[in-house]
């Protein structure tokens, strides 16, 4: 399995149409047969970082009245993504396996990162068949990490708490992570003894990834800054880091 990137477009287009896809057709199907489930990943955005190989499974589930005989799973996403997987079906489910290796597969290819679909092609064991181009959808996302540091510590009642700390993604460029910038970040609290988070302020990166805000302490807890996520981006939350207030 490859990610196929422009140059590999023909070959996403063969690989389809060797499931005898109609001409000028997205969607189709021939008798009863429906796709009736798509799980991709269990459920969760599939995210890769720049290095750790990635393994995920789709499965469609389908009925038709005489039983479903076999499949094909392809995935689709922007920037001319295009992936595919081996299918095996047991009963009424069809599931396909995915491995991505981010330094294999994803060479200069930011561009594929946001929303991704799922092709189905489905045949019954009486010969009819449904074919789904966007059978579901799906977040191929960049890995994010997100650090904070409040200080002084301790501190005394009232007085000034500076928040720093730093939003970064995956960059399949290079392999590195590189600072996410002018995104919204909120800055939460936890009080000593509590239970749920805060939201005390918003902040905004610079354009490097970096964060930096101040607040006034008033009791011993944690500080964390909570970044809610984007189409190619997963939500992530910092580490909690205690201040002691005097």
């Amino acid at each position: 399995m490859r990610m196929r990137t422009s140059v590999a477009v023909l070959t996403g287009a063969l690989a389809l149409s060797a499931l005898a896809v109609p001409a000028a057709q997205a969607d189709g199907h021939y008798g009863d047969t429906t796709i009736t489930k798509v799980t991709v990943n269990g459920g969760k955005n599939v995210v890769l970082g720049t290095s750790a190989v990635k393994k995920f499974t789709v499965s469609v589930t389908a009925k038709d009245n005489s039983g479903i005989k076999k499949a094909d799973i392809a995935l689709h996403g922007p920037g001319f993504g295009y992936l595919t997987g081996k299918t095996r079906c047991s009963g009424s489910t069809c599931t396909a396996s995915f491995t991505v290796d981010p330094k294999v597969d994803l060479p200069y290819s930011n561009d594929v990162a946001g929303t991704w679909y799922v092709d189905a092609w489905v045949d019954a064991k009486d010969d009819d068949y449904i074919w789904s181009e966007k059978a579901a959808s799906f977040k191929f996302q960049r890995a994010s990490t997100l650090t904070v540091n409040a200080a002084p510590e301790p501190v005394k009642k009232g007085k000034t708490i500076t928040v720093t700390g730093k939003l970064a993604r995956a960059n399949w460029d290079d392999f590195k992570y590189h600072g996410y910038t002018a995104q919204t970040v909120k800055l939460q609290f936890l009080k000593k003894g509590g239970k749920a988070w805060s939201t005390v302020k918003t902040a905004k990166t610079s354009s490097i990834g970096t964060l930096k805000t101040t607040v006034k302490a008033s009791a011993d807890g944690y500080w964390r800054y909570s970044f809610a996520g984007t189409s190619s981006t997963p939500a992530v939350n910092s580490t909690g880091d205690f201040v002691d207030v005097k």
